[in-house]
């Protein structure tokens, strides 16, 4: 079974290439299925498995309070205020959702995006990975085209966001998300067209499996 994983800053296009490369080989495209299988396993509210979802930064399981001003948070004010009572550690429904990862590579395949993906799946055999970036201002202005909002609110909303994924990474793996060795291919999504990323990928993905 393919196995590709995505790490993607923002404004790189990732929620749309990974679905289009899962979609040609056939395999799963896994994103938020991830935390609501960890959810169902766990006995805890899907809102409360999102809260822990991409938000560790510093300390063990703080959250990112600032996260919540941002346009894709997963949980809101109200969510938040449910925290206190999650019956599980940030590093208890990372083990959870890495062991779902690996088992949903070993038994069906998929595309991976975010969540480590590199580092989680770095010994599957046969599996690709692929980091999406771009400079800043491409990102920024991709941001603001598509969202329709000003380009100082685009900024923001990105830097937000690189940050915090970066956070998650370095927090529970210790690496940074940007070093090029744990990636088979690095594009730049910002110029190269999507179609032409989706067809680069899948031609890697087939020829690793």
């Amino acid at each position: 079974m393919r196995v590709v994983t995505i790490s993607a800053t923002f404004g790189t296009g990732g929620s749309v290439i990974g679905p289009a490369v899962a979609e040609r080989l056939g395999v799963p495209f896994v994103d938020r299925a991830i935390p609501s299988a960890v959810a169902q396993e766990l006995g805890v509210s899907l809102e409360e498995a999102l809260a822990y979802d991409d938000r560790g930064e510093s300390g063990l399981g703080r959250l990112l309070v600032g996260m919540l001003r941002l346009p894709n948070a997963a949980f809101g004010a109200a969510e938040l205020g449910m925290l206190s009572g999650v019956p599980l550690s940030p590093e208890e429904f990372t083990m959870r959702t890495e062991r779902i990862m690996r088992e949903t590579a070993r038994r069906s395949g998929g595309v991976f995006l975010g969540r480590a993906g590199a580092v989680v799946l770095a010994d599957h055999p046969g599996a690709l990975h692929v980091r999406l970036d771009g400079p800043l201002r491409r990102r920024v202005l991709q941001t603001a085209a598509f969202s329709g909002i000003p380009e100082r609110e685009a900024r923001r909303i990105v830097v937000a966001n690189d940050r915090a994924r970066a956070a998650y990474v370095r927090q529970f793996y210790r690496v940074n998300p940007a070093d090029p060795q744990l990636y088979h291919m690095i594009l730049d999504s910002t110029v190269i067209p999507v179609p032409i990323c989706v067809e680069l990928i899948l031609t890697a993905a087939n020829a690793l499996g």
